[in-house]
Order: C-alpha cells, then sequence, then structure tokens
C-alpha cells in the first residue's frame, strides 16, 4: 500500500471546454488583462489591411504612433494618416471624466478610440494589443491583414495608483532592461514605476555636485548578498551575478554601475510616451552608508557601519546634513518631471542619534522631545523643502511615528504594524499599499502567489468608507538582494505583476475568468523576451514515503510543456529524459523535475525524496486531554534546534496549530507538544506555512523541515501513520517583521484541509 499521485498527462485547459457561464465564456473569449470595466460582444470582426487609413485628434499623436508601431510590427507597414475617409479614428470626448478612461468601438467597418486624455487614448492603444495577435510582438511573421473582433468597451481604472517598484542599489540593471520592464507595465496598464536609486549597496545616480557617489559610491567589492546569489547558481544559472557589471580596477574586482543624468532624462521621456511616472526614490535618513563612505561629514560620529539591525544613519543635528540633501534632491528634481518624490525614511537605527550629545543639544534647542520626533523634523524639514519646489513627499510609513504633515503621501509596507495605514488615513494623509506580504515580489513565488496577489484588499477594515479614499492605489516592491539577473527579475515579477494589475484596475472576483485568460498572454510574453515563471506543476510533494510502491504523474499546467526528470542529481535540462507515462516507484531515491516549453524556458526545479517506511506503531499513554501544550519563549532565534537552550517565559494549552493574539514580542519562539489522534491508517501528507521558520516531527519522525528566517513559504512532506495517538512536535520560530503559521494534512492524496482541532491531545 502507497500513497498514488494519479495525475493525468492531459492539460488543464481541456477545463476551459467544461460549461461555463456566458460571462465566463465572453472573457475568455477576449483575453484581455486587466480586464475592462465594461465589454459588449459584438458581431464579425474589423481587418487592418496595409490599405488601412488612421485620422486623430491632433493631441493624440503620440497614440496614433503607438499604435501605428505594433500594426507595422504586424503586417509590415505602417498606416496612413487621412484628414477624411478613415477607418481607424482618435476622437476627443471631454465627457469623459476618469484621467485614464476611455472607450473602444470595434465593428466590421470601423474602429475608434474615444477619450479626453492621451493618457486615456494611450490605456485603449494597449486594450487592442492584446487583441491582436501574439505574433505582432517581436520578430513574428508579418501577415497580410489583422484582425479584431467587434466589440465595445467602457474602461477606466478603479485605482489611480498602479505601481511597480525595482530595486537598482543591491543588484544593478541596465537602462536597456528599465525600457524593458516599462514596456511590461505598459502592456497591463500599470502606471507609476517607483525606482530605488539608492541605498548602503550602491549609489545608481550621477550628482554633478558630489561626483564620489558615483566614482566610488557606484562601487564594490562582493558583499554577503552576492555570495548568497553565488550559491544558488550552482542550481539555477539565474542567480549568477551579471557580469556586465563586473569591472576591475586597481587590482580590485569591482560589481556596480550606475546612470547619467542624461540617461535618466531619455528614461523619463519614453515612459512618458507610455504614459508611465517615474517616481525617484533617495532613501533617507537612514540605508545611506554608499554616500557616507565618500562623505564622512553625514555622520554623527564619524562612524559608517551596521548597528544591530540597520546601517548608522546620516546626523540630522548637523546644518550640512540638510544642504547636502537639499542639493541631492534638487538635481532629483531636475531630472525627474514627477510630482512625487520619495525619500525613504524606513528602517532608521534611531538609537545612535541618541548616542550623540550634538544630537541632544540639538534637540533641546529644537523642542523634540524623543527620537522618533527627531526621525519625524528630518522628514517634516525635507517635505517644506520639496513642496517648495512643487513637489510631494513620499515616505515609507515609519515617517507617521514621530508625527507627519497630512500632505505628505504614506506607502504602507510594514505588514505587522497594521493600524500604521489607518493612523495615516485618519491623519488625511494619502496612502500607497505596498504590504511584504503579498506584494513583495522579491518574495520566493509559490503555487499560492497569484491568488494571493489577485485577492489582496487595500483597503484597511478599521477604515469606514469615507476615510477608506485615502488609499489611492497599491504597489509590488521588488527588492532585488536575491534578484542579481535581468532574467531573474522577469522570473519574480511575471506573471504576478498581471495579478495586481487587474486588482488595481477592474478591482472585481474574476479570478476563474482571470486563470483562463492568463495561459494566453504566455505566447505574447515568449515573444516579447519576458522570462516569466512558468506555472506551478500540481500537487508535488518534495518528502515522499511508500510502504510497498508510489507513482509519480504529472498533470501539465500548460499544453505543449514538456516534463522532464533526472535520478542522477543533476538538474534537469531540455534534453532529459521525459515523463510520458506514471513512473512506478519502487526504491527510495531523489528526482529531480522540471517542466519546459517549447522556446526553452524551463520551470523551477523540484527535488522530490523518495523513502521506504513501515507505519508508525500507536501509543497508548495512560491518559490525555484535549489540545496540545504550547511552550512561548520571548527570543530571537536563527533556526529551531536553538530554542532548547532558552528559557520558557510562558506556557499555554491550544487546540489549534496558530499563535495567539496575546503573543507580542516582536521575536519570539513556540514549541508545540503532545498527540495527534489519527482516524485511520495510511501515508498522511503535511503541509507547513511558516514565516519564519518550522519543523514538525511525528511518531519521532521528521516529516517537514521549514527551519529558518524567511518569508511565508509552505513546505510538505509525508509520513506513515498507524491508526490511534502519534507523538506530535512541532517548533515555530518568528524573527521579526511579522508571521504566519499554517499547517494542514491530507491523507492517500485526499484534498489538504485544516488539522481538526479534536485530533490534537496531551
Amino acid at each position: 500500500m502507497g500513497l498514488s499521485h494519479k495525475i493525468a498527462l492531459t492539460a488543464l485547459f481541456g477545463a476551459c471546454l467544461l460549461k461555463v457561464g456566458p460571462v465566463m465564456a465572453q472573457q475568455t473569449t477576449y483575453p484581455i488583462i486587466p480586464y475592462p470595466t465594461s465589454l459588449n460582444a459584438g458581431t464579425g470582426s474589423f481587418n487592418i489591411t496595409s490599405a488601412t487609413r488612421i485620422t486623430a485628434d491632433a493631441r493624440f499623436a503620440n497614440e496614433v504612433f503607438q499604435l501605428n508601431k505594433l500594426i507595422k510590427n504586424g503586417l509590415g507597414v505602417a498606416l496612413t494618416k487621412s484628414a477624411s475617409g478613415a477607418s481607424i479614428a482618435f476622437k476627443y470626448d471631454a465627457g469623459i471624466k476618469a484621467e485614464e478612461g476611455y472607450k473602444l468601438d470595434i465593428n466590421s467597418k470601423a474602429l475608434t478610440i474615444t477619450a479626453a486624455t492621451p493618457t486615456g487614448a494611450f490605456r485603449a492603444v494597449e486594450t487592442i494589443r492584446q487583441l491582436l495577435p501574439a505574433g505582432i510582438e517581436g520578430a513574428g511573421i508579418k501577415q497580410k491583414q489583422l484582425s479584431l473582433p467587434a466589440l465595445n468597451i467602457s474602461d477606466q481604472p478603479a485605482y489611480a495608483w498602479r505601481g511597480m517598484h525595482l530595486d537598482v542599489s543591491r543588484h544593478f540593471f541596465s537602462i536597456e532592461y528599465l525600457r524593458k520592464f516599462i514596456d511590461m507595465m505598459a502592456l497591463y496598464k500599470m502606471n507609476k514605476f517607483h525606482l530605488h536609486l539608492t541605498d548602503d549597496q550602491g549609489w545608481r545616480v550621477e550628482i554633478k555636485k558630489y561626483p564620489k557617489l558615483t566614482t566610488e559610491g557606484a562601487w564594490r567589492t562582493f558583499n554577503n548578498q552576492d555570495t548568497a546569489c553565488m550559491k544558488l547558481a550552482k542550481d539555477n544559472p539565474d542567480f549568477i551575478i551579471d557580469p556586465k557589471h563586473i569591472t576591475k580596477k586597481n587590482g580590485k574586482t569591482l560589481y556596480g554601475g550606475f546612470y547619467t543624468q542624461q540617461q535618466l532624462r531619455d528614461l523619463v521621456a519614453y515612459a512618458a510616451t507610455k504614459h508611465i511616472d517615474i517616481i525617484p526614490e533617495i532613501d533617507m535618513p537612514g540605508h545611506m552608508m554608499a554616500a557616507i563612505n565618500s562623505y564622512p561629514f553625514l555622520t554623527c560620529n564619524g562612524e559608517n557601519k551596521f548597528g544591530e539591525l540597520f546601517s548608522l544613519p546620516i546626523c540630522p543635528a548637523n546644518e550640512s546634513t540638510y544642504e547636502f540633501a537639499q542639493n541631492i534632491f534638487t538635481e532629483i528634481m531636475d531630472i525627474f518631471p514627477s510630482k512625487y518624490i520619495h525619500i525613504g525614511g524606513d528602517e532608521v537605527d534611531r538609537s545612535d542619534w541618541g548616542k550623540s550629545a550634538a544630537v541632544k543639544e540639538f534637540m533641546a534647542k529644537e523642542g523634540i522631545k524623543d527620537l522618533p520626533g527627531l526621525h519625524s523634523y528630518f522628514i517634516n524639514r525635507m517635505e517644506k523643502f520639496f513642496n517648495s519646489k512643487g513637489r510631494k513627499l513620499i515616505g515609507w510609513d515609519e515617517v507617521i511615528e514621530g508625527g507627519i504633515s497630512p500632505t505628505a503621501i504614506i506607502m504602507y509596507w510594514r505588514g505587522w504594524v497594521p493600524d500604521a495605514p489607518v493612523k495615516a488615513a485618519k491623519n488625511g494623509n494619502q496612502v500607497i499599499m505596498t504590504p511584504g506580504e503579498p506584494l513583495y515580489f522579491d518574495n520566493f513565488p509559490d503555487q499560492y502567489s497569484i491568488s494571493k496577489v489577485y485577492h489582496f484588499n487595500p483597503i484597511p477594515a478599521k477604515l469606514n468608507a469615507q476615510e477608506a479614499k485615502a488609499i489611492i492605489g497599491a504597489q509590488a516592491n521588488t527588492w532585488s538582494e536575491r534578484i542579481p539577473t535581468e532574467q531573474r527579475a522577469d522570473y519574480m515579477v511575471m506573471p504576478r505583476m498581471t495579478a495586481l494589475a487587474e486588482l488595481l484596475w477592474t478591482n472585481k472576483d474574476e479570478y476563474d475568468s482571470y486563470l483562463k485568460r492568463l495561459p494566453m498572454h504566455y505566447k505574447r510574453l515568449d515573444n516579447l523576451k519576458i522570462h516569466y515563471r512558468l506555472p506551478d506543476l500540481p500537487n508535488m510533494v518534495t518528502e515522499n514515503v511508500f510502504t510497498d510502491a508510489d507513482t509519480l504523474s504529472i498533470k501539465k499546467p500548460m499544453a505543449d510543456m514538456q516534463i522532464r526528470y533526472t535520478t542522477d542529481g543533476s538538474l534537469p535540462m531540455a534534453t532529459s529524459k521525459e515523463i510520458t507515462a506514471p513512473l512506478i516507484i519502487k526504491t527510495p531515491q531523489t528526482i529531480k523535475v522540471a517542466a519546459f516549453t517549447p522556446t526553452g524556458s524551463r520551470g523551477d526545479i523540484y527535488t522530490l525524496n523518495y523513502k521506504q517506511q513501515s507505519y508508525a506503531k500507536a501509543v497508548n499513554p495512560a491518559s490525555v486531554n484535549d489540545g496540545l501544550i504550547a511552550n512561548y519563549y520571548k527570543a530571537f532565534f536563527k533556526q529551531t534546534s536553538l530554542i532548547s537552550k532558552a528559557k520558557v517565559d510562558s506556557t499555554f494549552t491550544t487546540n489549534s496549530i496558530s499563535v495567539p493574539k496575546t503573543v507580542n514580542a516582536p521575536s519570539f519562539a513556540i514549541t508545540y507538544r503532545g498527540y495527534i489522534n489519527l482516524p485511520a491508517t495510511g501515508v498522511y501528507t503535511f503541509y507547513l506555512n511558516c514565516d519564519d521558520g518550522g519543523i514538525l516531527k511525528i511518531a519521532d519522525r521528521m516529516v517537514v523541515d521549514n527551519d529558518g528566517n524567511h518569508s511565508a513559504i509552505e513546505k510538505n512532506g509525508q509520513v506513515a501513520l498507524s491508526k490511534g495517538l502519534q507523538p506530535f512536535a512541532l517548533d515555530f520560530i518568528e524573527g521579526g517583521g511579522g508571521f504566519a503559521l499554517g499547517l494542514k494534512y491530507s491523507i492517500n492524496g485526499s484534498t489538504p484541509a485544516e488539522v481538526p482541532s479534536p485530533w490534537f491531545k496531551h
């Protein structure tokens, strides 16, 4: 007897052939992401040939160019403009009140785009782009005609701020890649590109008044982030440090790079043609190590190092600090015309200020009561400078802690401080939602990532309808500590960004429809050379157990995929053996599995370990009570093995694997001990989701090892167990920054479910 993964090699696309309602059928007929506010199907199609003509209101000249560029890529020739008699028309309508709103009417004789602004007209062009064949992207085969389905669309976004963020400091990205990133955003109607230009690990923007910021601050020897990527590169070439950004200088190997001011002005102009606003971030007063290295006068005490958690900040008690900051931002504002400038303001080691006599004197002089107040003094003073230049300040949510003016915009990221956006909104601030879970796209994606993004609610529950108007949108952040290549950046962003785009533009729960529309975009992304993450292989268990034999077969999430595998420890390649029939497992072994597309893209590599077990015998304690015994430790642990050396702070009984609301320590551990009372003999699979780490042992057998400090990750494992009471031990650690903990089970291939509370005993 053994667990059998009996999954046919038929494609998931077969689900599309099942009976669906008329709305679902219409949405899959028009595979647009984000889906329009209103779409009514027509009859027939509109055909575009080299003889088709375009007419347009003069204000839409750029949008005509953008559409013609797409058509030329499909037909091989651009369409001629005509003052009359044209069948493609761009029309102005002041009655469309939404800045990005548009109407699109397609029938057999004409295509009409109506908008009040060039932005709205461009969003219509991107809708047309998705209705055209994927072959218009890249160097496809030119066609004699392009066809568009007859329909009528009225469309506008639900949220004004639909943002993407890219950190170019931890790892650097070429100006060409930034253009590609902008193109990717435009395709899905995203409109705000937050460019994180500076941090401890590198200064990436030329500042003429302070040239050493780039001659020195843009370069570094390999650091711990680089070496972490190098280790990962052994199994995945996406983690190889990009050689384009490595150089030799004075006998040293240096990594880095920067953008000239002219390069960034050109980038801003390029983004403007796609109606995308670039928001620069110069992070201060913390995260300034790269600047301090070259200009040590910025510190309070001459030190430039990491404190307990963060690097030491610049000194807000020195007038020279403000002169430096204002000079920096003056040049930044000359490059970036955006009305928004991001000052960062996060993760400031304020304790360093508290050690400075000059700071204490300054606080007394200015009537500043505490260090959060000093932090706010710096931010508020810089905001006044921004406002004097006609700009609006954006800061991460820490800036509200010591008091902030209601005119600043707050970017909420700390998911473990749920009241931060509520306090900001009640203070009158506009708020952009960017919580780490689920909107940190540098967190490793898994089978739940897209759903979490799609179903994220930007409106905090504690806001009433009026206060909710302060939430102007949301943004995904892509921090690059573990993203050293452009290919890896593509993988981390796509296709998660498509889910965010539909959330923020359409804001309707059409998830089932979205999942059917999404695969229709992959060919377009292939043609655009976007190395998106392939769909997950379903029902994969990494730690497998069998008593006699097991069966491995895998359902292909895309019809043209090939599933390939190895058994010798090597990584699956496009030439490895293909799974064309179920594999019968009769001996302990390790199988590595990966999916491949016809274009050669490889999906995630799954390492499946198989071991043979007998059923663990049940135990018979003299007496048992309901629930598990849980020990609570108020301390920081890097791994669960260190818990045994710590002192228990309190003990409680619980009938679920969860963290009580009374737990408020920033870092802690909980151990759960007792028994699990199983209703039947079988091979059980357990799914442990945790942030940070956890391990699960049952019957003194390791079942799931999800140890270490990391974001929310689900890992799974199997164990062969007899009916009755089995010893149960789960250890969980939280290192700070928000936590997650959950445990599910299945038996003999059943659908995963929460472990029933009555099963837990002690």
